[in-house]
């Protein structure tokens, strides 16, 4: 199987990537393929790197040939993804929607169907700091590919909430380097037992 962790991040190496990396240490450990796609880098040659709707039926010309044709190639083999993103104003960073908007070709051809999906998120503060917010509208960006969204739970530790949500920097965040822990053993979990229903 392979799992796909997305960076939402403008930083290579900040929080967000941290708190990525931590979770892609369960899948390694368990065997699994592992891959991270750092959004900034795979827009950086793009021409358009934001959607502006060109055609009714997308088709991706916009990016082929680029480091995102690539990356969303990746996305499509992946059997889980994680995806991470700093709080920005509330919500998810310019990068990630950047990125996500582009994948209407995707929804079209039904690649990411039952996909397994979580997230984690990064902000400034404990509390106020948006990271819920962020949370769910990546789980809603999740949702409309039709991807199969789990939480932080799993049946050694608890039940769970929406995913981890941490407090820069990430690093000194045990709690939520924890339940990065937890939401890439319940992403693998789901991925495993769900495995037959995805079809490329």
């Amino acid at each position: 199987m392979l799992i796909v962790a997305v960076n939402g991040s403008p930083r290579k190496d900040g929080s967000t990537s941290y708190l990525l990396q931590e979770s892609l240490k369960v899948a390694r450990e368990r065997g699994l393929s592992t891959e991270i796609i750092h959004v900034s880098e795979v827009l950086e040659d793009a021409e358009h790197p934001f959607c502006n709707y060109c055609m009714e039926v997308c088709t991706g010309k916009c990016f082929l040939g680029s480091k995102l044709e690539d990356a969303y190639a990746l996305l499509k083999e992946a059997d889980g993804i994680i995806v991470g993103t700093p709080v920005y104003f509330g919500t998810v960073s310019a990068q990630l929607k950047g990125f996500w908007d582009k994948t209407r070709f995707m929804r079209k051809e039904k690649s990411l169907l039952n996909t397994v999906g979580g997230v984690v998120t990064v902000g400034g503060a404990r509390f106020g700091g948006g990271q819920e917010t962020a949370l769910n509208a990546v789980i809603h960006m999740m949702l409309v590919q039709g991807m199969t969204i789990v939480g932080d739970g799993y049946f050694e530790n608890d039940c769970g909430h929406f995913g981890s949500c941490a407090q820069r920097p990430s690093e000194k965040d045990e709690f939520a380097l924890h339940r990065a822990h937890i939401i890439m053993k319940r992403i693998i979990e789901v991925a495993e037992a769900t495995r037959e229903l995805r079809k490329r």
